[in-house]
């Protein structure tokens, strides 16, 4: 039986954390029955594995909302189609500044939002991670 879902940028966790002791299989987007689910997006870039932005959280946002673009376009979706997000911030003095490039991302399109603020992230360096989840339209699903 084929597979009813597609991985998109699938990776192993030893590459992306080499400093760690991590063996995990795990991919940038799953679709799955019309629903694109992305991995948690930071400051990093997909190609290189290579933070941008260390101490600069708005430098961070720009990165994971260029990433989940790109992904969502990447998996047949798009910035419009996002129907939640979850913002975990390491400082809640993050959110104003956060919150206002998410915000220019995502104008018009109205998601529901979750908002947390943890102690740390899986990098020091990090400071912000964005977490989406988007369909994919009927016209993009029946595009040639």
């Amino acid at each position: 039986m084929a597979p009813t879902h597609r991985r998109i940028r699938p990776f192993n966790t030893k590459d992306t954390y080499p400093e760690q002791n991590l063996d995990n299989d795990l991919c940038q987007a799953v679709v799955a029955g019309g629903v694109v689910y992305l991995r948690g997006q930071i400051g990093q870039d997909l190609d290189t594995r290579k933070s941008v932005g260390i101490g600069d959280v708005a430098v961070q946002t720009e990165k994971a909302m260029s990433n989940i673009a790109m992904l969502l376009e990447e998996s047949g979706s798009s910035l419009a189609d996002i129907v939640k997000v979850t913002v975990y911030l390491t400082d809640i003095r993050y959110r104003e500044t956060v919150y206002r490039i998410m915000g220019r991302w995502l104008k018009g399109v109205y998601p529901v939002s979750t908002g947390l603020v943890v102690e740390a992230l899986a990098r020091p360096e990090w400071l912000v991670e964005i977490d989406a989840t988007a369909v994919i339209s009927e016209s993009q699903a029946t595009a040639p």
